[in-house]
């Protein structure tokens, strides 16, 4: 199995929900941010007073699906997340070795391939 991470914009974060459960992907995680990198947008500078410096407002999403569904769940991110602009996001895939539920440390049904 894999972990997919993808930073999007929040304004593509529905769409991409969207099309993800309509393919079978229902079990993600999102999270609300703010992320510092190379790129700012000069007309989207967010204030923080949780951070003082230049950022940007971000989407996180952490999905866990088998090998085989990985470039399928990365293509959805990436067709209904880009703008075609600068600062569209990134997707990381990383391999996930062990899966334990943690009411009853069962991993039976938790198949890693």
């Amino acid at each position: 199995m894999k972990e997919i991470k993808a930073f999007v914009r929040p304004k593509r974060l529905a769409d991409i929900v969207t099309h993800l459960r309509s393919e079978g992907f229902c079990c993600l995680t999102v999270f609300e941010g703010e992320g510092t990198g190379n790129y700012v947008s000069p007309e989207k500078e967010w204030p923080s007073l949780n951070h003082p410096f230049l950022h940007s407002k971000i989407a996180k999403i952490e999905i866990v699906v088998p090998t085989k569904d990985v470039e399928k769940v990365i293509q959805i991110i990436h067709e209904h997340g880009k703008t075609a602009n600068r600062g569209d996001g990134l997707i990381y895939t990383t391999d996930v070795s062990k899966a334990v539920r943690v009411k009853d440390l069962s991993g039976d049904k938790l198949q890693v391939k």
